[in-house]
């Protein structure tokens, strides 16, 4: 890994560590909403695959250490193992999934909308991806049935998540542009 590449996940994982904690509870869920996911999307987008996912597993792993870096600003173990564990393991596999799109079409943005609708295909993927497995942890931890725990921790968060994807696609075409003029990427 090159020093330039070090810092790319360096700093993308200090914005998912400010993003992170910022949340908004809703009264119909034990999930809160959170721009943590903002956080990765951007970082894998930016990044690809490989250091996406670094990003985000550095990302956990200092919520995991305790720093307070998840939603509410907390950290902590019994953070990854409570309800909401899932969601942010599932943080890996987003990555991983978004980031194969991404690597695989989306990375000659010069002004190509099919790379970029790709990519976009790519969150939405990782995004159900990382749904998934936070339902199957949210219904085994909250003693709920799969599809209570998909109206509990999915449903209410649809909207908002393909609100973060439009966001990332929106403004991190243009770093990913300019990351690339500067031959950081």
């Amino acid at each position: 890994m090159k020093t330039k590449q070090l810092a790319l996940v360096g700093l993308t994982c200090a914005v998912t560590c400010i993003l992170g904690p910022l949340s908004l509870s809703i009264p119909v869920s034990p999930v809160p909403i959170s721009l943590g996911i903002l956080g990765i999307l951007l970082a894998v987008y930016l990044l690809g695959a490989k250091y996406g996912t670094l990003s985000c597993l550095v990302y956990l792993l200092l919520g995991l250490a305790g720093l307070p870096v998840f939603t509410g600003f907390t950290g902590g173990a019994g953070k990854l193992l409570g309800p909401t564990g899932g969601y942010m393991i599932g943080y890996l596999f987003l990555s991983l999934t978004a980031g194969f799109f991404i690597d695989k079409w989306g990375r000659n943005l010069s002004g190509q909308r099919r790379g970029i609708a790709l990519s976009g295909l790519g969150m939405v993927l990782g995004v159900a991806v990382c749904y998934l497995f936070g339902t199957l942890w949210l219904a085994h931890q909250a003693n709920l049935s799969f599809g209570a725990a998909l109206a509990a921790g999915v449903l209410p968060f649809i909207p908002a998540d393909l609100c973060k994807i439009l966001v990332t696609l929106s403004v991190g075409t243009p770093i990913r542009l300019r990351l690339r003029r500067a031959g950081l990427l």
